[in-house]
């Protein structure tokens, strides 16, 4: 079976109103964690910086606005299937990246395939994973 999907979607990083450039950016989605989805932006000049968050926040946020506290997801046009805003924010800080619905509902297919959505906890050993990939988010959070 395999255990992973991955996808690679350009961007627009909003620097402000009157700048934005396009940015590479990794989605993946593994079965040893179940509900979440990670995207990788890779801006130019840094190191690249990974987000993990709900998958089922990412699918939410294609057709209305979704999430609280750090990662907030909505379409950009009220209306139809349209560019999907996305706004990660730590502490005062935040981005903003802009992309298009196509490619983000895709992935999201591909990862309904993979594990259907509201069947994650029929996995395996979840439990026993998610204390894995706890202790990798921890010690990821104090490398940095």
């Amino acid at each position: 079976m395999r255990e992973s999907v991955q996808a690679e979607v350009l961007m627009s990083f909003l620097v402000s109103e009157e700048l934005s450039f396009r940015i590479p950016v990794e989605l993946r989605y593994e079965t040893r964690d179940p509900y979440a989805v990670r995207m990788t932006f890779h801006l130019p000049g840094d190191a690249p910086v990974t987000w993990a968050f709900g998958r089922e926040l990412l699918l939410d946020g294609i057709n209305a606005p979704s999430g609280e506290g750090d990662v907030h997801i909505g379409p950009i046009e009220p209306e139809g299937l349209s560019d999907i805003g996305i706004r990660l924010q730590v502490g005062s800080d935040r981005a903003l990246f802009r992309a298009s619905a196509a490619p983000l509902v895709a992935f999201l297919d591909r990862t309904d395939k993979l594990v259907p959505l509201g069947e994650e906890r029929t996995l395996g050993d979840f439990e026993g994973n998610l204390e894995e990939a706890l202790g990798r988010i921890l010690a990821e959070e104090n490398a940095g």
